[in-house]
């Protein structure tokens, strides 16, 4: 029974972890832009070089 309740210890300590890691992407702008991967595609990245 103690196994049980050191495994909902852990599990718990381990989703506060990714809550935590979530909320500090969210919070430093990591999901901002959501337009630009979708056009991404249609710019021309090729840049012409000088001889």
């Amino acid at each position: 029974m103690k196994i049980i309740f050191l495994l909902i210890a852990v599990g718990l300590v381990i989703a506060l972890g990714f809550l935590g890691a979530f909320l500090w992407a969210v919070k430093s702008g990591q999901y901002d832009d959501d337009y630009t991967p979708s056009v991404r595609i249609l710019f021309d990245d090729n840049k012409k070089e000088k001889k």
